[in-house]
C-alpha cells in the first residue's frame, strides 16, 4: 500500500510539471501583433517575412525607441564586445524566408530562413543583416559570424506611419522592393531572382516528375516555356518525349508543332521544316492552324514554302474561304498580285454569314495590292 501511495504521488508530480510547461495561445503581450508578409517573384519564387509589429504611439522611434547603430543590451550575448542590432521588429526574431537563391540590393543569399536584423543610422546607409540564427528572442544572442549576409541600405523619409509594417512598394515580373516602415522612416530593399529561368525549369522539371508529367499536353508546354526562355536543349528534349514517351506520348498537330517552333527557335530550320511538313498533315491540323503555320513562314522571310504550305492547305480543306486568304498572303509574298487578287476576291464571296469584320479588310487589301502593295 505504501508502495502504492508513493507510486500515486511521483504520478501526480509528473502530471503537475507537464501542464506547468504546456503552452497556451495567450493573446500577444505589449500590444505588438505578429505579423506576416509574403509575395511571389518571378513567377516560382516565394518571399516572405513574419515579424512581431510594435506601435510608435507617438513616439519618436529611430534614435530613441530603436538607437542607431550596434548596442550592448546587457544580456544574453550582448555586450559591449558583441553588441547587437535591432530586431527589426519586436519580441522574438523577424524572419526572412525566400524559396530561391535571390540577390539582395545585387548580393547574393542563398535560398533559406533566416534572422533579419537592422542597425539604423543616423546619418548614412543603414545596415541590413541576414542571419543563419533564426529562432532566437530579439537579437540577445546575435552573433555575426553567423551573418549569411550584409547590406547598406539608404533610408528615406515618409509620412509617418504607427505600425511598424513590412510592405512589398514595387514589384516587377522578376524583382520586389519590400519596405520596412515606421515612425517617419521608410528602408526600401530590393530583391531580385538570382535566376528566374532556371528556378521556372526547376519547377517543370519536378512537376514532369510527379503526376503532371503523365501527359502529351504539359510537356509540349514546358517545351514552348523552355524554348522562349532560351533553353533550347531542354525544350527539344520535352518537345521529343511529348511525342515519344511511352504511355502517353501522341504524334498530333500540338505535339509536332511544338517540335517544329522549338527546332526553329534553336536555329536547326532544317530539321524544323521536316518536321512540321509532317505535323500539317495530322489529326488537328485544322485549317486555321496550317494557315497560321504559312503566316509564320512568311515572318520569317521563307516566302516559297510559306506558298507551298497554303497550297497544301487550300487542296486538304477544299478551298474554303480561310484557304483562299492564305493562297492570297502567299502569292503576295512572292510578289504575283494578280494571283492574289484573285484569290482575295474568293476569299470574300466566301466569308461565313454574319462575318461583318473581314469583309471590308479584304477590300482593303485588295486596293493595297491593286497598287503594288505586299498585303503581309
Amino acid at each position: 500500500m505504501n508502495y502504492n501511495r508513493k507510486f500515486f504521488g511521483m504520478l501526480i508530480l509528473s502530471f503537475v510539471s507537464f501542464v506547468g510547461l504546456a503552452q497556451l495561445s495567450t493573446p500577444p503581450g505589449g500590444g505588438s501583433q505578429r505579423s506576416f508578409v509574403k509575395q511571389h517573384i518571378g513567377g516560382v519564387g516565394k518571399v516572405a517575412i513574419e515579424y512581431s509589429s510594435p506601435g510608435a504611439r507617438g513616439r519618436t522611434i529611430f534614435g530613441t525607441v530603436v538607437p542607431y547603430g550596434f548596442n550592448n543590451l546587457g544580456f544574453g550575448l550582448s555586450t559591449a564586445e558583441n553588441p547587437s542590432p535591432w530586431r527589426a521588429g519586436a519580441d522574438q526574431n523577424t524572419t526572412f524566408y525566400s524559396s530561391h537563391d535571390v540577390l539582395i540590393e545585387g548580393e547574393e543569399l542563398k535560398a533559406g530562413k533566416y534572422g533579419f536584423f537592422v542597425a539604423p543610422a543616423e546619418d548614412g546607409p543603414w545596415t541590413v543583416i541576414f542571419s543563419k540564427d533564426n529562432n532566437h528572442w530579439g537579437s540577445f544572442f546575435y552573433k555575426p559570424e553567423n551573418d549569411a549576409l550584409r547590406v547598406e541600405v539608404e533610408a528615406e523619409d515618409t509620412e509617418p506611419r504607427e505600425w511598424l509594417t513590412y510592405d512589398f512598394i514595387d514589384r516587377q515580373p522578376t524583382s520586389a522592393t519590400v519596405a520596412l516602415i515606421w515612425g517617419d522612416k521608410k528602408l526600401p530593399i530590393k530583391i531580385e531572382m538570382k535566376d528566374p529561368v532556371k528556378a521556372h525549369l526547376d519547377v517543370l522539371t519536378a512537376e514532369l516528375n510527379n503526376q503532371a508529367g503523365f501527359t502529351a499536353g504539359n510537356y509540349s508546354a514546358a517545351a514552348r516555356y523552355a524554348s522562349g526562355a532560351g533553353a533550347h536543349e531542354e525544350a527539344i528534349k520535352w518537345a521529343d518525349q511529348a511525342i515519344n514517351a511511352p504511355f502517353f506520348g501522341a504524334k498530333n498537330w500540338n505535339t509536332m508543332s511544338t517540335k517544329g517552333a522549338v527546332l526553329t527557335a534553336a536555329g536547326r530550320t532544317d530539321e524544323a521544316a521536316e518536321v512540321m511538313d509532317e505535323a500539317i498533315k495530322l489529326p488537328g491540323a485544322t485549317a486555321f492552324a496550317i494557315h497560321g503555320y504559312g503566316r509564320q513562314l512568311i515572318a520569317a522571310g521563307q516566302k516559297d514554302k510559306a506558298l507551298e504550305v497554303f497550297k497544301y492547305n487550300h487542296k486538304q480543306n477544299n478551298g474554303t474561304w480561310p484557304t483562299n486568304y492564305g493562297l492570297a498572303r502567299g502569292y503576295s509574298a512572292v510578289g504575283n498580285y494578280k494571283q492574289a487578287i484573285k484569290y482575295l476576291e474568293l476569299a470574300k464571296a466566301n466569308v461565313p454569314a454574319g462575318d461583318t469584320l473581314n469583309p471590308p479588310i479584304i477590300d482593303q487589301n485588295i486596293e493595297k495590292l491593286k497598287k503594288g502593295e505586299d498585303i503581309n
